[in-house]
């Protein structure tokens, strides 16, 4: 079954994001993943077993820290090891990527590159 996207993301801008979160009850859970399909960045947000969170996100608007925050205030934190530190800096990068591709302006190939301002 294909899920229809928010009105206001863009599809070709929409980032996928796996992390796992301990420190979370149950109601605090209830209560994040309700603000965050609320949240109008946010396309959608679902909670896996065994403390998953997958969150898709328009990252012309929203990055992976700003998602760090919001679980930070509500007392939660990331399972700490040396592959969600790999992560991190993989979701990072593609988050500024995806910045810069969504504020590019292409030229037609026959024409002069436009100059730096």
């Amino acid at each position: 079954m294909i899920k229809a996207h928010k009105a206001t993301n863009q599809e070709q801008f929409l980032l996928r994001r796996k992390l796992t979160i301990q420190g979370l009850g149950e109601t605090q859970w209830h209560d994040f993943i309700d603000e965050l399909n609320h949240h109008p960045c946010v396309d959608s947000a679902e909670r896996k077993p065994n403390g998953d969170l997958w969150v898709t996100y328009d990252g012309t608007h929203w990055s992976i820290d700003q998602l760090l925050e919001m679980i930070d205030s509500l007392g939660g934190r990331l399972k700490d090891g040396w592959w969600i530190r790999r992560k991190l800096g993989w979701y990072r990068f593609t988050d500024d990527n995806v910045r810069a591709n969504a504020k590019h302006e292409p030229f037609c190939c026959s024409k002069i590159p436009p100059m730096k301002k």
